[in-house]
C-alpha cells in the first residue's frame, strides 16, 4: 500500500510475532549482500530471548580454516577416523568440570552448546591445526585427557563469539550502578533541593516560578511543547526575557507575542530565529525536559511534573535533569508519591531536599450520579475519552443536540489545541463543551466546570513495551479529574463524574486514594556508551548492540530502571541497511515518530535515505514527499492523513536542529507547517460534517481514496468485485474486496473490537469485586 514501506512492515510483524521466530529466522530478515544481517554474531532478539540471559542474542560466527595449515598432524599421528573423534567430542561435551571452566572464562550454559556444535563441525568437516590433532590422538591412546581439550575448545569459542573477549569491558561501559558520578559539574556545586509536593491545581508551579520571574538566570524543564510555551509568554509578559527551545523550535525573547495574537505571533515568528547572530540567548529559557542543557549555570531550575521520572518510555529525561542539571537552585514540581525516590537520589549526591507541601486552592466534588445521557450536558462540560473514535462520536453527538463543541486530543497540532482551548475558555464563545483525551491532563489550562469520564478503561504500556487494557492508574485519575475548577477561571467549584453508571463507584474508589509512589528512576544509554559498544563489536547492527546494552547493564534496581527502548530499536532495525556514521544513526532513531503511522515512518525513511547519499532535504524535496499543497480536509480519514504529514513537518524540524546543513529550509517549513495547522482547525472546527462526509462516503459504496501515499493521485481502488459476491463470506471480506476499507483499516477495527471485549471484561470483574 506504501511505497518503501515493505522493509518497515516486515519489522513491525515480526517484532509482534516474535514467538513464532527462531533467531535464524531473524538472522535472515536483516541479511544484506550475503552477510547475516550485517550484524556478524548477534541474532534478532525474541520474547524466548527476554527471559534468558544475554547470551541467547549471539550466534557464532563461522570459523574458517586458515589456509595456511597444513595437516601436519597426521603425517606424526596418522589419520583420525571422524567415529573416534565425534566420540572424544562429545565425551568432552558431557563432563562437568567443562561447565565449571567455561562458566569461568564466561560462557554460560546457551554459550557454551552453541559453542561446542560449531567447535564439533569445524572439527569434523576441516583439517585440525596440528596441535589439536596430537592431543586428540594421545587421548585416544591413553596417553592424554579429555580435558586437554579445553585450551582448544577455549580459542574456537572465542573465535565463533568475538564478544568473550571484550566481555568484560562491555560490562564496565554498561555499569549504571552511579548515575550521579556521570555529572562531576554538578557534583561540584552545592545545590538546594526544594520539592514542591500538591495535587493538580494547588499553586505549586505558581510557588517556583515566582522564584524564577525573580532568579537573575533561570531554566523550566516542562514535560510538553505546550507547558513550555505557555511558561515562555508568562515570563516574557512579566518582563522576564525568555527563549523557547523544543526539540522543533528555537524561539527568542523578542518574538514574545500573546497567546491570542496568533496572527502577529505567525509574522514575528517568520522573520526572527534564535540562531541568528544578532538575537543574543537570554538568560532564562523555557524547554522540554529533553532539551533541558547540562551545559550551562542557572540560580534558579524549575522540573515540573517530576513523578514522570518513573515514565517507562521518558523517565530517563527528568532523571538527566535531576542529576545533571547545574543551578543553584532546583524546584521540583510534581506529586507527593516522587518524594521517597528524590529522596534517595538526593543522598546518593550528597544534597539535602527541602520538602514544601500543598492542598488543592479549590473545592473538588464527585456527584453522586452518572451522566447518563449527552443530553444532560452543560456549559463547562468536558468530556474525557481514552480513543479517538469516541472521541468522533461524542463530539458529533454533542452537535447533533444544538451544542458547539471543542475538541482536543494528541495527535492535534500545537496550534490547533491551543486555538481549540482559546476558543471553549473565552467566556465571549458560543463553545461552552469540549470532548478530549487525557491529553488535556498535563500542560493547557481550561476553564472546566465538570470533567465526566466517558470510560476508565484505556490502554496502558507495560514494562516489556506491550499495550494492554486496564483501568486507569490513580495518578491518571486524580490529574484528569483536577482540571476541574481550576483557580481563577469562572468555576470556583469542580466537579467530575462518569458518562455510564457502573463507572462511578470505580472513579470515586480512584479519587479517594493517594497516588501510588514512584520507586525507581528512568535510565538510558548514550550516545557516547553506544560509540564504545560499536568499537568493541564493530559487526552489531546499533538494534542490536542496544539490546546487548540493555542485557549485560547492571541498575542499582533499588533505585533505577531501564527505559523501554522499542521505539528506538523499531527505527534502528528500520533504517539498518542504510549506509550511516552511528552516531547520525544513533540521532535519527531518536527522533520522535508514531511508529504506528506507516506514511511518517515511510517518509522518515526517505528522509534517512536522502540524507545518507549527502543530498540536502530542501522544502521542494519535502514538498513533493508530502504532496504539498493539500486541500482542505473532506472525510475524517482525511483530516488523519493531514495530522500524518504534521508529525513529518514536525520530524523535519526536529532533525533540522541536529543537522542543520542537511535541513536548510527551516523557515519555509514552518510556514508550511503554519498553513497546515490552519487547515487542520479548520477540519476540526467542522469535524461533524467530516464524519457525515465519511459515512455517506461508505453508504454509498464510493472507492475510498488510497490514504498514506503521500501523493493524491486522484487513483482509486478498483478490485475486481463480481455481483452476488456480498453474500460470500463475512461483511469485512465484502468491504475489503470493494475497496471500501483497506486490510490495514480492517485490522484496526479488529484490533478496537478486541480492545472493546477487553473492556467488558474488565468492568464485569469489577462489578463482580464490588458486589462481593
Amino acid at each position: 500500500m506504501y511505497k518503501g514501506f515493505s522493509r518497515i512492515w516486515t519489522i513491525y510483524c515480526t517484532d509482534r510475532l516474535q514467538p513464532c521466530f527462531s533467531p535464524f529466522v531473524g538472522r535472515v530478515l536483516c541479511s544484506r549482500n550475503g552477510k547475516l544481517g550485517g550484524i556478524g554474531y548477534v541474532s534478532k532478539r525474541t520474547k524466548k530471548h527476554d527471559k534468558g540471559g544475554p547470551s541467547a542474542l549471539f550466534v557464532p560466527v563461522p570459523v574458517k580454516p586458515n589456509p595456511d595449515d597444513i595437516n601436519i598432524g597426521e603425517e606424526f599421528t596418522g589419520r583420525l577416523k571422524k567415529q573416534d573423534l565425534l566420540k572424544i567430542l562429545n565425551k568432552f561435551y558431557q563432563k562437568a568440570e567443562v561447565r565449571v571452566l567455561a562458566s569461568e572464562n564466561g560462557i554460560d550454559d546457551q554459550l557454551l552448546h552453541q559453542a561446542f556444535l560449531s567447535f564439533r563441525r569445524h572439527c569434523l568437516e576441516h583439517d585440525l591445526p596440528p596441535d589439536l590433532h596430537i592431543t586428540i590422538s594421545d587421548i585416544l591412546v591413553g596417553a592424554g585427557h579429555v580435558d586437554d581439550l579445553f585450551p582448544y575448545f577455549l580459542r574456537h569459542a572465542r573465535l565463533a563469539f568475538p564478544h568473550l573477549d571484550c566481555l568484560e569491558d562491555l560490562k564496565k561501559i554498561s555499569d549504571l550502578r552511579t548515575p550521579a558520578n556521570w555529572y562531576p559539574q554538578a557534583r561540584n556545586m552545592n545545590r538546594k533541593i526544594i520539592f514542591h509536593a500538591g495535587p493538580t491545581n494547588s499553586g505549586k508551579t505558581y510557588h517556583a516560578m515566582e522564584k524564577y520571574l525573580t532568579s537573575k538566570s533561570g531554566v523550566y524543564c516542562g514535560p510538553l511543547k505546550l507547558l513550555a510555551t505557555e511558561i515562555y509568554h508568562k515570563s516574557n509578559k512579566r518582563g522576564t526575557p525568555c527563549d523557547l527551545i523544543t526539540g522543533e523550535e528555537r524561539r527568542h525573547a523578542t518574538q514574545y507575542n500573546t497567546l491570542l495574537d496568533n496572527e502577529e505571533e505567525k509574522t514575528s515568528e517568520q522573520s526572527l530565529l534564535l540562531d541568528e547572530p544578532e538575537l543574543t540567548p537570554s538568560k532564562h529559557v523555557a524547554c522540554t525536559v529533553e532539551m533541558t542543557s547540562l551545559n550551562d549555570t542557572y540560580e534558579v531550575a524549575i522540573i515540573d511534573e517530576i513523578q514522570m521520572i518513573g515514565d517507562r518510555g521518558r523517565g530517563w529525561a527528568w532523571t538527566r535533569a535531576v542529576l545533571g542539571l547545574q543551578a543553584e537552585e532546583i524546584h521540583l514540581c510534581g506529586e507527593a508519591g516522587a518524594i521517597n525516590l528524590v529522596e534517595e537520589i538526593c543522598n546518593t549526591t550528597g544534597e539535602e531536599m527541602e520538602i514544601r507541601s500543598y492542598k488543592r486552592l479549590t473545592e473538588l466534588k464527585v456527584e453522586d450520579s452518572s451522566l447518563g445521557s449527552l443530553d444532560n450536558v452543560r456549559a463547562g462540560d468536558c468530556i474525557v475519552c481514552f480513543n479517538k473514535n469516541d472521541i468522533y462520536s461524542v463530539s458529533r453527538a454533542i452537535e447533533q443536540r444544538g451544542h458547539e463543541v471543542a475538541v482536543i486530543y494528541g495527535s492535534l497540532p500545537p496550534g490547533t489545541k491551543l486555538a481549540q482551548a482559546n476558543k471553549f475558555n473565552d467566556p465571549d464563545s458560543s463553545c461552552k463543551i469540549m470532548v478530549a483525551t487525557d491529553a488535556i491532563g498535563l500542560g493547557i489550562n481550561l476553564s472546566i466546570r465538570r470533567i465526566i469520564f466517558y470510560s476508565l478503561i484505556k490502554p496502558v504500556v507495560k514494562d516489556d513495551g506491550d499495550k494492554e487494557m486496564d483501568v486507569i492508574s490513580i495518578s491518571q485519575a486524580l490529574q484528569i479529574a483536577g482540571r476541574a475548577g481550576r483557580y481563577g477561571s469562572a468555576w470556583e467549584t469542580g466537579y467530575v463524574t462518569t458518562y455510564k453508571a457502573e463507572d462511578l463507584p470505580t472513579l470515586k474508589t480512584l479519587l479517594s486514594q493517594s497516588p501510588d509512589p514512584v520507586t525507581q528512576a528512568g535510565l538510558h544509554p548514550t550516545a557516547e556508551q553506544m560509540e564504545l559498544y560499536a568499537y568493541h563489536l564493530p559487526h552489531a547492527s546499533l538494534s542490536s548492540l542496544m539490546d546487548i546494552f540493555v542485557h549485560l547493564c547492571t541498575v542499582d534496581d533499588s533505585l533505577y530502571f531501564m527505559c523501554n527502548t522499542e521505539a528506538f530499536k523499531f527505527l534502528a532495525e528500520m533504517i539498518q541497511h542504510v549506509p550511516l556514521p552511528l552516531r547520525a544513526r544513533y540521532v535519527f532513531c531518536c527522533a520522535p515518530i508514531n511508529n504506528k503511522l506507516p506514511f511518517v515512518c515511510a517518509t522518515f525513511l526517505k528522509m534517512v535515505r536522502q540524507y545518507s547519499r549527502n543530498e540536502p532535504l530542501t522544502k521542494n524535496w519535502l514538498s513533493n514527499a508530502v504532496d504539498w499543497p493539500l486541500p482542505a480536509p473532506k472525510t475524517i480519514m482525511d483530516l488523519v492523513h493531514l495530522e500524518a504529514v504534521f508529525d513529518v513537518l514536525e520530524l523535519y524540524l526536529w532533525l533540522s536542529y541536529r543537522f542543520p546543513d542537511m535541513f536548510p529550509d527551516v523557515k519555509l517549513v514552518r510556514e508550511i507547517e503554519t498553513e497546515l495547522d490552519a487547515i487542520i482547525q479548520q477540519g476540526i472546527f467542522q469535524i461533524t460534517r467530516l464524519l457525515r462526509n465519511s459515512e455517506q462516503v461508505l453508504r454509498d459504496g464510493s472507492e475510498l481514496e488510497e490514504i498514506g501515499k503521500g501523493k493524491r493521485s486522484g487513483k482509486v481502488i478498483r478490485p475486481h468485485f463480481r455481483p452476488g459476491d456480498e453474500a460470500k463470506g463475512k461483511l469485512s471480506e465484502m468491504l475489503v474486496a470493494k475497496g471500501l476499507i483497506t486490510p490495514q483499516m480492517l485490522k484496526k477495527l479488529q484490533q478496537e473490537l478486541t480492545n472493546d471485549k477487553q473492556e467488558k471484561i474488565i468492568r464485569s470483574k469489577i462489578n463482580r469485586n464490588r458486589r462481593k
